[in-house]
């Protein structure tokens, strides 16, 4: 399935969207069509014209750290709003716990772009956002809309469960995350340790190795899965079944 980034998309003007949608048969069809081909971009802008937004961005949540727009599935935002963005998403994530992110799947929310966003001309400043999950991987959709309208949430909510469907169709398969592929071994078995309950002293004594290499280590992996206490470390390695 294609998920690399079309800068000449990311740059592209509103697209004019369907006064009427397409029956909720036809569009299940069309996008499984199109998940069928590997063309996600394809779903992506049938779905959007459901829910009569104006732009789309697909995004894995996993990614937001790195420093690049690597984290963009498909999208046709503009490319310096993207940038733009890039670091209001970090942020957000890095301040929402595990239990956050989870009771927010598939919740709509209405969210503003920074001040000094530029917006294309008659696209509200407003733009929804809604986050699901596809295996071990959490993904969120954001769409904008032009000024003056507001989706149903009912139909936004139905948005995130058919581009969880159409993701299924291959973005994960045979993929392992890049937080998985960071992780060394010694990083992981400290995050064992820690799910079983041993302090840092006491994991220096299994392992044989020092407190503070410990720490070390347990830093480590907080920075890589974006956790803040070791708490939210085990509910990540619980849930990507690390331990």
């Amino acid at each position: 399935m294609k998920v690399d980034v079309d800068i000449r998309r990311l740059s592209a003007t509103p697209a004019e969207t369907a006064a009427r949608p397409l029956p909720r048969s036809q569009l299940v069809r069309k996008i499984a069509a199109a998940a069928a081909e590997g063309d996600v971009t394809a779903a992506m802008e049938h779905l959007t014209s459901y829910v009569g937004a104006s732009h789309y961005l697909l995004s894995r949540e996993d990614l937001l750290q790195e420093a690049s727009l690597s984290f963009i599935v498909t999208s046709d935002w503009p490319f310096d709003l993207v940038r733009k963005l890039a670091n209001e998403l970090t942020g957000t994530q890095s301040r929402s716990s595990e239990m956050e992110k989870c009771l927010a799947l598939l919740r709509p929310r209405l969210l503003t772009l920074p001040d000094d966003a530029v917006v294309p001309e008659g696209i509200d400043r407003q733009y929804w956002t809604l986050t699901f999950c596809v295996g071990r991987l959490r993904f969120s959709l954001l769409l904008m809309f032009s000024e003056g309208i507001l989706p149903p949430e009912e139909r936004l909510r139905e948005a995130g469960m058919l581009a969880g469907y159409f993701a299924s169709f291959g973005i994960v398969e045979g993929a392992k995350t890049e937080r998985d592929i960071d992780l060394t071994e010694r990083e992981l078995e400290c995050l064992f340790w820690i799910a079983e309950g041993k302090t840092s002293d006491e994991m220096a004594m299994i392992l044989g190795i020092s407190r503070n290499t410990i720490n070390n280590y347990i830093t480590s992996v907080m920075r890589k899965t974006a956790t803040k206490t070791r708490s939210e470390a085990i509910a990540y390695a619980v849930r990507n079944n690390l331990v």
